[in-house]
């Protein structure tokens, strides 16, 4: 199995045994995985810190208005809030990929990793 694989199924088991998501999307969690880049081989790149405001600010300009090409505005700010409280505030392993993963579920915006 080749790392990039070990990390999607990594990323996959967190999900459904930590998350308590059922139903995870194999083929979008692989696409964005792979969106990542070479992030997710490091420690603290591969994760979002959710208590440090400019690296949410970072995920806001950087993926959901630049990638996914989003308009700025408080919905951005409350989808960013959800994924953290899905997370819950006490994990400190906040995947970049699962975290991006669900702001794309959060926004409908599947069809761009297609």
């Amino acid at each position: 199995m080749s790392k990039f694989d070990e990390c999607v199924s990594l990323y996959e088991k967190e999900m459904k045994d930590k998350l308590g998501i059922k139903t995870v999307d194999g083929a979008l969690l692989k696409s964005v995985t792979k969106g990542c880049g070479p992030s997710i081989y490091r420690n603290d790149a591969s994760k979002v810190s959710s208590g440090d405001p400019q690296e949410l600010e970072r995920v806001k300009k950087n993926f959901l208005i630049k990638k996914l090409g989003l308009k700025d505005g408080p919905e951005l700010d409350k989808a960013i809030a959800k994924v953290v409280d899905t997370f819950g505030s006490s994990n400190r392993n906040k995947y970049r990929a699962i975290f991006y993963y669900l702001l794309v579920k959060e926004f409908k915006k599947e069809s761009m990793y297609k």
